[in-house]
């Protein structure tokens, strides 16, 4: 007798602060755990913010903590994997809060399958994304396949970084793909450990202005087509009452 397997809920937030949806994501997490709801896709924007991950310390901060929030940017400890990153405007976020233990996913089975969706939605906008030997991510140009030396960085320019947690056989936090991202901000920090890393957005790849909710729907798509999901789309309304806020052009 085969399973019928519940639609994956997902939801467009648009731009909202991190903590509260950081929150939400934990909610969401418990209740996914007890199976009070399906898995569930929070697909959004942020307003500018560095998040400081598990493996992250006070040296991956270029610009002390003090100046960055005089420019009206949030720094957050936060409980995802890795080390610094930013969000902000013009990336997409995507926080699928899932069981990845029904699915007979184990961690790295996992963050191999949302390297896979960014790799695969890139290339319909003609951009070649590939992995990196050792490393989380997608990196487009370089050279794909080659191990880093030790204590080098990956050649070529990072465009999509993945950070998760998972408690319970349950995923939180998820992957972040700089669509038309302003890449000034990573000045701020040392991004994913890395000092001078490259990084680049699909608008800076094709040289054009792409729509950061256009992307999030595609790729929301392309996740549950590798999961063999159907997508049940809902309001963020059903989801919270976060509100979208107004965020500054730069730090």
């Amino acid at each position: 007798m085969s399973l019928v397997r519940s639609p994956m809920r997902a939801s467009w937030l648009g731009r909202v602060p991190y903590r509260p949806t950081y929150e939400l994501q934990r909610k969401l997490m418990e209740q996914r755990k007890t199976d009070e709801i399906p898995d569930t896709l929070l697909l959004l924007e942020h307003g500018h913010v560095f998040t400081l991950g598990r493996r992250a310390d006070d040296t991956h901060l270029v610009t002390s903590g003090e100046l960055i929030e005089a420019g009206r940017a949030e720094v957050v400890e936060t409980d995802r994997g890795g080390e610094a990153t930013y969000h902000g405007p013009g990336q997409l976020v995507a926080y699928p809060i899932i069981s990845i233990r029904e699915l007979k996913l184990g961690p790295v089975a996992y963050v191999r399958l949302l390297e896979e969706t960014i790799i695969q939605l890139i290339a319909e906008y003609g951009i070649r994304g590939h992995r990196v030997v050792g490393k989380t991510g997608v990196w487009v140009g370089g050279e794909p396949g080659r191990k880093p030396i030790d204590g080098a960085n990956p050649t070529g320019r990072k465009i999509a970084a993945i950070g998760v947690r998972i408690s319970g056989g349950v995923a939180m936090h998820g992957m972040a793909l700089n669509v038309s991202t302003d890449l000034g901000y990573y000045s701020h920090i040392v991004p994913c450990g890395m000092p001078g890393l490259d990084m680049t957005s699909i608008s800076q790849e094709t040289g054009r202005l792409v729509d950061t909710e256009a992307v999030a729907r595609f790729w929301a798509e392309l996740f549950a087509d590798i999961l063999f999901f159907e997508i049940d789309w809902i309001s963020a309304s059903s989801l919270t009452d976060i509100q979208s806020v107004q965020v500054p052009v730069s730090v």
